[in-house]
């Protein structure tokens, strides 16, 4: 504000000094013209004032205990100064905030605002401006106008509270925040009870009246608060219950909007940028602690909460942040995408080219926390199941399939990593139980695509990683696939074509309830049917036994035809394997029993056809044997 002279001296034709305005503040002042001349110089940092010791004294009782001190001092030094000088620098609010009230202590009629009020509060309890000396003095002026037009509107609150931020730790000392702060959840709480209420009234408005009745209008306005007024604004109304519904909003618009503005920062300087790394950890911090509480039926968006857990790992965020954001993430995983789990290293703490990209110790924390929540439920809602926990059509099986699925895509994913070691890889691929897959194609996806980024493997690990399999549970495309996958192990090869022989024998055979999930594949009315027959009692019409019958026929027709494939493929590996590897003699076993399962199945082409009696009988036996 550069130095504020509100008067100069000036000798006039009759030897008086007329009070004028200096030219340096005519443009902010316009006081009363006075004859006469200055006898207190007030000091605010670089800014003075040349005042009078009457106006002040009659409304402002510090600086009339302040006169008396320099009075007293002057006395005993034996001072004859007749201009006494006060420095007031320590004024809330600074050299504005003691012009307004040095004006209003002159009968200057000044206009208290939104942007002004707290300052004005803060300096008239600082110099202490109460009705003890003077009538609707500066103190009683500024509390009519907090009363009247700011305590009873959410909007004027939060602005005043705003302006409040660079007046801490004055406001504190007269209780200011904390009345504002409880004004605001006060409002909150009537304004979520009567926009419920007029939702009642007018039947759920649409159009223009229904975004102006939107319930989380004010929370938009919280956005431009600091960290420290944020935070007790949301604990108050969630004091006050205000619904977590819109707590969550409330804390998704901040986040984004504080977040969003630290991450693109680009300072040059490391000072700099070690402040902004340090407020964005102090602010995901906070955000993380006022969510509301953890359940699986939680209003907090998967999408939110993973990209505040990416970016509590990206600022090195404490350990029991991560740890809640985690735990939070894993009630919900089966609400989760891909890129939900697909969590960045944090490259702060690993700075050599050879680490991985993905946090994989982070995703394992999580999906660990949905299977033992799982396991921890299963006494709790026993009573509550209409059906088994492995049934597909239960909800938790459900979730379960859900989630394996959304693993096996991060796996393959994950896979794409040249710095990925085959040990996390195995950790995650081992983590879900047999029962929640119920294919295995995506996992081999996943294991081929690491074993292509990944060629010098060692043979054990190769084997380790292809141990996770299993065989059995590989639809017919992904069979194929392995049979000529030459990146996969040789016994892995082996066991995929013996699986598959038996696949076809049991085809041939009838027996298929066993292997249903493996033909469910091919078909999806067959896997619908096959998943759903463990929940069908023995009393089925013959009309689906006919009709599963006559499915039965097609697979078996299509399994012939593949075993003509096979055979050609089987004799053709089966050179290159005899020429490059030692086993020999399991391939020739293998061969043996090949030829013997070919004439089989060539007698019982010649069989004739059973009648119509025993094949129902066939039939209906193969239905008792699915479990």
């Amino acid at each position: 504000m550069g130095v504020i002279t509100v008067a100069e001296l000036k000798p006039s034709i009759s030897g008086k000094r007329s009070f004028r305005p200096s030219s340096s503040a005519r443009h902010v002042t316009e006081w009363p013209i006075s004859d006469v001349s200055s006898d207190l110089t007030i000091e605010i940092g670089t800014a003075s004032f040349a005042l009078h010791k009457f106006p002040l004294v009659s409304r402002s009782g510090r600086i009339r205990k302040l006169l008396l001190e320099a009075k007293d001092s002057n006395s005993n030094s034996n001072s004859n100064s007749k201009v006494s000088r006060l420095n007031l620098s320590s004024i809330p609010g600074g050299s504005q905030a003691f012009e307004l009230a040095a004006k209003f202590c002159y009968g200057v009629n000044i206009e208290i605002a939104m942007s002004n009020v707290g300052m004005l509060r803060c300096a008239a309890h600082f110099l202490e401006m109460t009705e003890e000396y003077s009538d609707k003095n500066l103190e009683s002026r500024t509390e009519a106008y907090l009363k009247d037009a700011v305590l009873t509107s959410i909007p004027n609150s939060i602005s005043v509270l705003h302006h409040c931020e660079t007046l801490v730790p004055f406001t504190e000392e007269i209780n200011l925040v904390s009345r504002i702060i409880n004004a605001i959840a006060n409002n909150a709480c009537k304004e979520q009870l009567t926009s419920g209420l007029s939702k009642l009234e007018h039947n759920f408005p649409s159009g223009g009246d229904a975004a102006e009745m939107s319930p989380d209008w004010w929370g938009k306005l919280l956005t431009k608060l600091n960290l420290d007024f944020f935070q007790r604004v949301l604990s108050a109304v969630k004091s006050k219950g205000l619904k977590q519904d819109l707590i969550t909003r409330i804390l998704i618009n901040y986040a984004q909007n504080s977040l969003q503005l630290g991450l693109v920062t680009r300072d040059p300087q490391l000072v700099t940028q070690l402040d902004s790394h340090k407020k964005q950890r102090v602010t995901v911090e906070t955000i993380s602690g006022l969510l509301p509480t953890q359940s699986r039926k939680s209003t907090v968006p998967m999408a939110f909460l993973s990209s505040l857990l990416k970016s509590a790992i990206s600022t090195s965020a404490s350990t029991s942040c991560r740890s809640d954001l985690e735990r939070r993430i894993g009630l919900q995983l089966d609400q989760a995408i891909l890129e939900d789990i697909l969590i960045p290293a944090n490259a702060h703490g690993n700075s050599h080219s050879h680490s991985p990209l993905y946090d994989t110790d982070s995703v394992l924390r999580i999906f660990s926390i949905f299977l033992n929540l799982d396991e921890d439920d299963d006494d709790h809602e026993n009573d509550e199941m209409m059906y088994d926990f492995d049934s597909p059509g239960s909800p938790k099986q459900s979730s379960i399939i859900k989630v394996s699925k959304l693993l096996d895509n991060y796996l393959a994913e994950v896979a794409l990593d040249s710095n990925m070691t085959p040990s996390k890889l195995i950790a995650l691929a081992e983590l879900l139980p047999d029962h929640a897959r119920m294919v295995y194609d995506g996992l081999y996806r996943a294991v081929d695509i690491f074993l292509k980024v990944h060629p010098n493997m060692k043979d054990s690990e190769r084997y380790r990683l292809c141990k996770t399999i299993d065989c059995q549970k590989l639809s017919q495309e992904a069979c194929s696939h392995a049979a000529q996958n030459e990146r996969l192990p040789v016994q892995m090869a082996v066991q995929v074509l013996y699986f598959e022989q038996i696949r076809l024998r049991n085809a041939m055979n009838g027996v298929g309830s066993h292997n249903q999930l493996l033909f469910g594949s091919m078909n999806g009315h067959r896997a619908g049917s096959g998943a759903g027959s463990g929940c069908i009692s023995p009393r089925d019409n013959y009309a689906s036994v006919r009709r599963e019958n006559r499915e039965l026929k097609l697979e078996v027709a299509r399994m012939r035809m593949r075993l003509t494939d096979l055979e050609k493929d089987h004799v053709s590996m089966k050179q290159e394997l005899v020429k490059s590897h030692p086993a020999n003699r399991l391939f020739k076993s293998f061969t043996k029993k090949l030829s013997r399962l070919n004439a089989l199945f060539r007698i019982r082409d010649t069989k004739p056809k059973p009648n119509s009696d025993s094949r129902f009988l066939f039939q209906k036996r193969r239905r008792h044997s699915v479990s």
